[in-house]
């Protein structure tokens, strides 16, 4: 699932107009269009071609309205951080790593849609409990619906905009492997360790994104407040972990500060964990 296309684009003139519980709307509108409508009606609304796969079979988007519902919202948040993205590649507003210069034109993510487990382009083969996740081997991104589900009732993380705020985090690893710094070495720290730094890293583009899109997606003050229960929900020390040396994504006090640190800015040189020397500021 590319994120051109008519209805990604139509859904985020609906996120400019209404805001994010304006699309869950036209998502379920729209969502009703792979149940009634045949495969080529369905072909030319999405703007793409045979659509997601999935290695357990029937296509995920045929499968419910629910899902057909989160198809459309993931593709139209994709669409909006391609607007996003592609403004700031072209203004050439981002930190680079050992003399790699960004690309002036935003390379766009595909994003891949899957139920039970999927094989990947150069990530190996994963499953729904995998959460959602990048692989910058094929520049994709991989969500399984379900997991929507598993943010609300599990993590405490119900709303739109949380949603939203995981696939800009994702996002965000693509920005990041386009310019160099999800390779960075660190000398004297653990692979665990410089993990915290580029998921860290992540949270702060995705609030780029989010201070980028504020004005023109009608993002309110409750839809942050969900997207930073987001972030506190999932840090290390909320999911239980206790050894600060073997955390891999960051404490929730980390990962909203970091976000946080580019919603206000908006600035994406802003996210430089790897320019923070002493690990206690991070």
């Amino acid at each position: 699932m590319g994120g051109g296309g008519a209805a990604p684009r139509l859904l985020a003139v609906v996120l400019r107009r209404f805001g994010f519980k304006g699309v869950i709307v036209a998502a379920l509108l729209v969502g009703g269009v792979y149940l009634v409508a045949p495969a080529s009606v369905r072909q030319a609304l999405l703007g793409g071609g045979a659509g997601p796969s999935t290695s357990a079979g029937p296509k995920v988007c045929d499968a419910s309205p629910k899902n057909a519902a989160a198809c459309d919202f993931s593709r139209a948040v994709l669409a909006s951080t391609e607007d996003v993205w592609s403004e700031k590649f072209a203004a050439g507003t981002l930190p680079t790593y050992a003399g790699r210069a960004a690309p002036k034109q935003y390379p766009e993510p595909t994003l891949v849609v899957f139920s039970n487990s999927v094989r990947t382009g150069g990530c190996g083969n994963a499953t729904a409990s995998t959460e959602p996740f990048y692989c910058p081997a094929d520049q994709k991104l991989y969500i399984d619906p379900g997991f929507y589900d598993v943010l609300a009732s599990k993590l405490n993380s119900p709303g739109d905009f949380a949603q939203a705020y995981v696939i800009a985090h994702e996002v965000g690893h693509h920005v990041q492997n386009l310019i160099g710094s999800m390779s960075v070495k660190v000398p004297g720290e653990s692979k665990e360790q410089v993990s915290v730094r580029v998921e860290l890293q992540a949270d702060c583009l995705a609030g780029v994104w989010g201070h980028t899109a504020r004005a023109d997606l009608s993002i309110t003050d409750e839809d942050l407040a969900e997207a930073t229960q987001a972030a506190h929900s999932i840090g290390d020390d909320a999911l239980g972990h206790r050894d600060e040396s073997r955390f891999t994504h960051g404490s929730s006090e980390q990962r909203l500060r970091w976000f946080r640190r580019g919603f206000d800015s908006g600035d994406p040189r802003q996210c430089d964990t790897f320019a923070v020397q002493d690990r206690r500021n991070l």
